[in-house]
């Protein structure tokens, strides 16, 4: 058996949720752990909701806490405490600890703990995962009626973060926002290639992107908020093409776009702590268009 721990917000629920399905097309027994959304105290459970259950009818094992507390060894009975003390801590636990680590699929009774974002891990299996991940029927009529309007024409999603991404301790930017350069490059890169692009901008600063993106074919999408904020990976996978932030949300909108012609744009980095290098990167995340923070296309 193989546990997957589930953390962070929809888009990384997404990737471990991927991973556990990547092991079981391989043959693998593999379980979600959910016990930072069910049981923990503090942290997940209290900052985020387990966003894999507001999917339509998503499918998948989950662990039991016997399992899990096999696997981790962290049973607070006297005689495994006492044993532990002992001979030390039987943790069956393996940390992500690169980009991407493909001895994961050899592997069995381990304890996954990680993000496990690299779209390497997923290619073989997008078709099934496109399938599987379906969004529930929206009730705001604006979702329904701006789908049936992008499947006339050549829809462009452009993600921008801004608010979580920002430190006022020292001015520095937490994950780096994209830059001004990056935008404007991955615009340029879809206006020379698509015909007539009508583009939509999804953004947690809609006055941002207001005052910076107004031209006439240029649309600010601000009314998904709270739970209804997957409607907005919907709708960025209902677009042909997509120019995504360093955010998992806007990468599962790209990888959920089942256009085959599509152009899907990320930036090179994804966060400031990152250093792969370019060719690391262009392995990782083949048919993706790279664009550094200088606007440099790779």
């Amino acid at each position: 058996m193989i546990i997957i721990h589930v953390m962070g917000g929809l888009g990384n629920q997404l990737y471990q949720y991927a991973l556990y399905e990547k092991l079981r097309y391989l043959g693998k027994d593999a379980r979600l752990d959910l016990y930072a959304y069910k049981e923990a105290k503090g942290g997940d459970r209290e900052r985020r909701a387990l966003e894999l259950e507001w999917l339509d009818a998503l499918q998948y094992e989950v662990c039991t806490a016997k399992e899990r507390q096999l696997f981790l060894d962290n049973s607070m009975r006297l005689a495994d405490r006492v044993r532990r003390k002992l001979t030390g801590r039987r943790d069956k636990t393996v940390m992500e600890r690169a980009d991407y680590m493909p001895e994961i699929f050899a592997m069995d009774d381990v304890y996954l703990y990680g993000f496990w974002g690299c779209d390497r891990y997923y290619t073989d299996i997008i078709p099934m995962l496109q399938e599987k991940i379906r969004f529930p029927v929206s009730t705001d009529r604006r979702n329904q009626e701006l789908m049936k309007v992008m499947a006339h024409e050549n829809a462009v999603s452009i993600h921008i973060r801004r608010e979580d991404y920002l430190t006022v301790a020292d001015g520095k930017r937490y994950m780096g926002i994209c830059t001004d350069a990056y935008y404007a490059s991955a615009i340029d890169y879809v206006t020379e290639r698509v015909e007539n692009p009508v583009f939509y901008i999804f953004s947690d600063d809609t006055a941002y992107a207001r005052a910076h993106y107004d031209s006439g074919n240029m649309h600010v999408v601000d009314w998904n908020t709270g739970r209804e904020s997957l409607h907005d990976m919907e709708l960025m996978s209902r677009c042909r093409h997509n120019i995504c932030a360093n955010s998992t949300f806007s990468i599962w909108g790209a990888r959920l776009n089942t256009n085959p012609d599509k152009i899907a744009i990320r930036p090179l980095h994804h966060d400031n702590y990152e250093s792969a290098d370019v060719e690391t990167v262009r392995a990782n995340w083949r048919g993706w268009v790279l664009i550094d923070a200088e606007g440099k296309v790779y």
